[in-house]
Protein backbone atom coordinates (compact mmCIF):
# COMPACT_ATOMS: atom_id res chain seq x y z
CA UNK A 1 0.00 0.00 0.00
CA UNK A 2 1.43 3.10 -1.29
CA UNK A 3 -0.32 6.18 0.25
CA UNK A 4 -4.09 4.89 -0.62
CA UNK A 5 -6.05 3.15 1.95
CA UNK A 6 -9.77 1.02 1.58
CA UNK A 7 -12.83 2.71 2.99
CA UNK A 8 -12.62 -0.13 5.17
CA UNK A 9 -9.56 0.60 6.33
CA UNK A 10 -10.52 4.13 7.12
CA UNK A 11 -13.47 2.70 9.00
CA UNK A 12 -11.30 0.48 11.36
CA UNK A 13 -9.25 3.61 12.14
CA UNK A 14 -12.03 5.60 13.14
CA UNK A 15 -13.67 2.79 15.04
CA UNK A 16 -10.02 2.43 16.70
CA UNK A 17 -9.87 6.20 17.84
CA UNK A 18 -13.70 5.98 19.25
CA UNK A 19 -12.63 3.01 21.07
CA UNK A 20 -9.81 4.33 22.44
CA UNK A 21 -10.23 5.09 26.20
CA UNK A 22 -8.21 7.15 29.27
CA UNK A 23 -8.26 3.56 31.18
CA UNK A 24 -8.48 3.39 35.33
CA UNK A 25 -9.78 -0.16 36.12
CA UNK A 26 -6.89 -2.96 35.01
CA UNK A 27 -7.12 -6.28 35.10
CA UNK A 28 -3.91 -7.74 36.89
CA UNK A 29 -2.56 -9.81 34.16
CA UNK A 30 0.89 -9.34 33.01
CA UNK A 31 1.10 -7.96 29.47
CA UNK A 32 4.04 -10.16 27.73
CA UNK A 33 6.84 -8.31 27.17
CA UNK A 34 7.23 -8.67 22.86
CA UNK A 35 3.91 -7.43 22.70
CA UNK A 36 5.01 -4.28 25.00
CA UNK A 37 7.97 -3.78 22.99
CA UNK A 38 6.18 -4.00 19.57
CA UNK A 39 3.96 -1.79 20.43
CA UNK A 40 6.43 0.59 22.18
CA UNK A 41 7.83 1.20 18.48
CA UNK A 42 4.89 3.67 18.05
CA UNK A 43 7.46 6.35 19.47
CA UNK A 44 9.93 5.72 16.42
CA UNK A 45 6.96 6.33 13.97
CA UNK A 46 5.72 9.65 15.60
CA UNK A 47 6.76 13.14 14.18
CA UNK A 48 8.77 15.01 15.92
CA UNK A 49 9.90 18.62 15.86
CA UNK A 50 13.32 18.85 14.09
CA UNK A 51 13.32 15.12 14.46
CA UNK A 52 14.36 15.80 17.79
CA UNK A 53 13.02 12.61 18.63
CA UNK A 54 12.91 14.21 22.65
CA UNK A 55 10.90 11.60 24.40
CA UNK A 56 12.55 9.98 27.45
CA UNK A 57 10.72 6.92 28.94
CA UNK A 58 11.34 5.13 32.08
CA UNK A 59 10.08 2.33 32.99
CA UNK A 60 9.18 1.65 36.74
CA UNK A 61 9.21 -1.75 38.05
CA UNK A 62 10.90 -1.15 41.76
CA UNK A 63 8.25 -1.27 43.76
CA UNK A 64 10.00 1.25 46.14
CA UNK A 65 9.52 4.23 43.29
CA UNK A 66 5.50 3.13 42.64
CA UNK A 67 4.73 3.55 45.57
CA UNK A 68 6.55 6.81 45.78
CA UNK A 69 4.48 7.58 42.75
CA UNK A 70 1.19 6.27 44.16
CA UNK A 71 1.39 8.51 47.21
CA UNK A 72 2.49 11.19 44.89
CA UNK A 73 -0.83 11.00 43.34
CA UNK A 74 -3.22 10.70 46.88
CA UNK A 75 -1.79 13.54 48.29
CA UNK A 76 -2.52 15.87 44.84
CA UNK A 77 -5.97 14.09 44.43
CA UNK A 78 -6.66 14.82 48.23
CA UNK A 79 -5.61 18.84 46.96
CA UNK A 80 -7.62 18.97 44.34
CA UNK A 81 -10.70 17.38 45.52
CA UNK A 82 -10.50 20.19 48.41
CA UNK A 83 -10.84 22.87 45.18
CA UNK A 84 -14.37 21.34 44.30
CA UNK A 85 -17.80 22.29 46.04
CA UNK A 86 -20.90 21.09 46.50
CA UNK A 87 -22.20 18.28 43.86
CA UNK A 88 -18.93 18.27 41.85
CA UNK A 89 -17.04 17.57 44.81
CA UNK A 90 -19.83 14.64 45.37
CA UNK A 91 -18.84 13.38 41.88
CA UNK A 92 -14.95 13.86 42.03
CA UNK A 93 -14.95 11.82 45.21
CA UNK A 94 -16.34 9.24 43.81
CA UNK A 95 -14.06 8.77 40.92
CA UNK A 96 -11.52 6.79 40.02
CA UNK A 97 -8.35 8.59 38.69
CA UNK A 98 -5.73 6.50 38.18
CA UNK A 99 -4.46 2.62 38.11
CA UNK A 100 -1.40 2.38 39.73
CA UNK A 101 -2.41 0.09 42.20
CA UNK A 102 -3.59 -2.54 39.65
CA UNK A 103 -1.63 -1.86 35.87
CA UNK A 104 1.08 -4.23 35.67
CA UNK A 105 3.40 -1.71 33.37
CA UNK A 106 4.31 1.64 34.43
CA UNK A 107 5.60 4.17 32.26
CA UNK A 108 6.95 7.64 33.01
CA UNK A 109 7.29 9.75 30.34
CA UNK A 110 9.78 13.20 29.72
CA UNK A 111 10.51 15.64 27.25
CA UNK A 112 14.33 16.38 26.88
CA UNK A 113 14.61 19.90 26.97
CA UNK A 114 18.07 19.82 26.28
CA UNK A 115 18.57 17.62 23.53
CA UNK A 116 21.14 18.90 20.45
CA UNK A 117 19.38 16.30 18.34
CA UNK A 118 17.49 18.14 15.42
CA UNK A 119 19.73 21.41 16.26
CA UNK A 120 16.97 23.44 17.57
CA UNK A 121 14.96 23.36 13.92
CA UNK A 122 11.32 24.64 14.87
CA UNK A 123 12.15 24.75 18.71
CA UNK A 124 14.22 27.95 18.71
CA UNK A 125 10.96 29.97 18.84
CA UNK A 126 8.48 27.42 20.27
CA UNK A 127 10.72 25.54 22.54
CA UNK A 128 7.37 23.86 23.42
CA UNK A 129 6.99 22.16 20.52
CA UNK A 130 9.39 19.39 21.79
CA UNK A 131 6.76 18.81 24.23
CA UNK A 132 3.94 18.26 22.11
CA UNK A 133 6.20 16.24 19.98
CA UNK A 134 6.37 13.81 23.17
CA UNK A 135 2.54 14.52 23.35
CA UNK A 136 1.59 13.39 19.54
CA UNK A 137 4.19 10.32 20.39
CA UNK A 138 1.97 9.13 23.10
CA UNK A 139 -1.01 9.39 20.86
CA UNK A 140 0.36 7.38 19.07
CA UNK A 141 1.60 4.51 20.95
CA UNK A 142 -1.73 4.78 22.77
CA UNK A 143 -3.67 3.81 19.38
CA UNK A 144 -0.98 1.13 19.24
CA UNK A 145 -2.25 -0.47 22.15
CA UNK A 146 -5.71 -0.17 21.73
CA UNK A 147 -5.62 -2.24 18.99
CA UNK A 148 -3.53 -5.10 20.46
CA UNK A 149 -6.37 -4.89 23.29
CA UNK A 150 -4.87 -3.07 25.89
CA UNK A 151 -5.78 -0.14 27.82
CA UNK A 152 -3.44 2.58 28.61
CA UNK A 153 -3.98 5.12 31.66
CA UNK A 154 -2.32 8.78 31.57
CA UNK A 155 -1.86 9.90 35.59
CA UNK A 156 -2.05 13.48 35.44
CA UNK A 157 -3.21 14.62 38.41
CA UNK A 158 0.65 14.60 40.36
CA UNK A 159 3.34 16.86 41.49
CA UNK A 160 5.89 16.98 39.43
CA UNK A 161 8.62 18.64 40.73
CA UNK A 162 8.18 16.00 43.27
CA UNK A 163 7.80 13.12 41.05
CA UNK A 164 11.56 14.03 38.68
CA UNK A 165 13.33 14.02 42.16
CA UNK A 166 11.66 10.49 43.72
CA UNK A 167 12.70 9.97 39.89
CA UNK A 168 16.31 11.34 39.91
CA UNK A 169 16.17 12.26 36.27
CA UNK A 170 18.12 15.62 34.94
CA UNK A 171 17.05 18.54 35.45
CA UNK A 172 16.42 19.50 31.04
CA UNK A 173 13.63 16.20 31.67
CA UNK A 174 10.39 17.59 31.59
CA UNK A 175 7.51 15.20 33.19
CA UNK A 176 5.07 15.07 30.50
CA UNK A 177 2.60 12.37 31.55
CA UNK A 178 2.60 8.89 34.38
CA UNK A 179 1.58 6.20 32.04
CA UNK A 180 -0.39 2.86 33.37
CA UNK A 181 -0.50 -0.11 31.13
CA UNK A 182 -2.32 -3.24 31.09
CA UNK A 183 -5.84 -5.14 29.79
CA UNK A 184 -8.94 -3.55 30.99
CA UNK A 185 -11.55 -4.44 32.92
CA UNK A 186 -14.21 -3.63 30.66
CA UNK A 187 -14.58 -1.76 27.06
CA UNK A 188 -16.39 1.30 26.38
CA UNK A 189 -16.36 3.76 23.67
CA UNK A 190 -18.18 6.81 25.86
CA UNK A 191 -15.83 8.11 28.33
CA UNK A 192 -15.90 7.57 32.34
CA UNK A 193 -16.23 11.42 32.80
CA UNK A 194 -19.07 11.87 30.33
CA UNK A 195 -20.90 8.55 32.38
CA UNK A 196 -20.67 9.51 35.59
CA UNK A 197 -22.23 13.09 34.53
CA UNK A 198 -18.31 15.08 35.17
CA UNK A 199 -18.79 16.17 31.56
CA UNK A 200 -20.07 15.61 28.08
CA UNK A 201 -18.01 15.67 24.71
CA UNK A 202 -19.05 18.15 22.24
CA UNK A 203 -20.62 16.54 19.80
CA UNK A 204 -18.82 17.78 16.81
CA UNK A 205 -16.00 20.26 16.06
CA UNK A 206 -16.63 24.02 15.79
CA UNK A 207 -14.00 26.00 13.24
CA UNK A 208 -14.09 29.98 13.73
CA UNK A 209 -12.82 31.54 10.44
CA UNK A 210 -11.47 34.89 10.36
Amino acid sequence: MTGQFSPAFREELAALMRWRRDVRRFRTDPVPEDLLARCLQAFTLAPSVGLSEPWRILRLDSPRLRAHCHENFRAANARALTGQDGERAAIYSRLKLSGMAEAPIHLAVFCDDATAKGGGLGAATMPETRAYSVVGAITLFWLTLRAAGLGLGWVSILDPDRLRLDLDVPEDWRFIGYLCIGWPEKEDTVPELERVGWETRAPALHLETR
